[in-house]
């Protein structure tokens, strides 16, 4: 039986999801690989990985897929690691420098300024260093954990995740997990993958799962203990519920509106029961 492949981000927000790959029976059972969410995304569509957690911009582009129910990214307040960071007031911002290690968060930001900013500025793909961005830019989109590293007091920042919810009242879903149809029929694993998901996020969502977490990444990401615990526990919602589920699709919504993504397809959950929810 062939051994499914996991395509896994390198951001301290996925850590919690990753435990039981990392310290439990699952890491025997899968290859897994680290990268960004955009190239994430890619190694999917390219059929280099069969299971990965993929930016949600990431399903109205790449065709047979579904989704592993319950678990995702999200946020249902301010995230701390989407920043738009600008040298000027958001009403003067003119160009936008957008961080190519994403693809959700870029599309939420045109959202932001088609829907409620004001329109007509400027985007350019940039690599996510925020002095060499707004070096040739009045603002620039960063994410994961060079976010995190920002000194805010320097600039004026806005957290997408905030002013996502303080325009539509609805979460924000970032990511989930989403395996490769064509992966299940090759590999026929006997296991329920759902599950695996679902119990490695709840594993790593433990007191001392996150005192560990926080233990290895504080010096990693740059940020305390304290402020890595914090982020994992009261910044980032960890379940694909009702909620996000309403909030994700009116993402799509609103990205087709714009032209920034497809429309999307009706959301395909992994398992029979779930087949048809939208």
């Amino acid at each position: 039986m062939t051994r499914l492949r996991i395509s896994a981000i390198s951001y301290l927000n996925t850590a919690p999801l990753m435990w039981d790959f990392e310290h439990g029976d699952a890491r025997r059972q899968f290859d897994i690989s680290y990268t960004l969410p955009s190239a994430c995304a890619r190694a999917l569509e390219a059929g280099e990985a069969d299971i990965g957690i993929i930016p949600a911009a990431a399903y109205a582009v790449i065709p047979g897929l579904q989704v592993l129910p319950g678990v995702a990214i999200a946020s249902r307040r301010a995230v701390r690691s989407i920043l738009l960071v600008s040298k000027v007031p958001v009403e003067r911002i003119r160009s936008v420098a957008l961080d190519t290690s994403s693809m959700t968060s870029v599309a939420l930001t045109k959202i932001l300024f088609e829907k409620w900013l004001g329109g007509g500025r400027t985007f350019a793909a940039m690599a996510p260093n925020i002095e060499t961005m707004l070096a040739s830019h009045d603002a620039g989109l960063v994410i994961g954990d060079p976010a995190l590293r920002v000194d805010r007091s320097r600039f004026f920042t806005l957290d997408l995740a905030e002013e996502w919810i303080r325009h539509t009242g609805k979460p924000f879903v970032f990511a989930f997990w989403a395996v490769r149809e064509k992966a299940l029929q090759e590999a026929a694993p006997a296991a329920d993958l759902a599950a695996i998901f679902q119990r490695s996020r709840d594993h790593g969502l433990e007191p001392a799962s996150l005192d560990q977490i926080a233990l290895e990444w504080a010096s990693r990401v740059g940020i305390s203990e304290s402020d890595v615990r914090s982020y994992l526990a009261r910044n980032i919602h960890y379940d694909l519920d009702a909620g996000c589920l309403d909030g994700l699709q009116l993402f799509y919504r609103y990205a087709a509106e714009i032209g920034v993504l497809p429309s999307a397809p009706e959301m395909c959950f992994l398992g029979a029961a779930n087949a048809a929810i939208v």
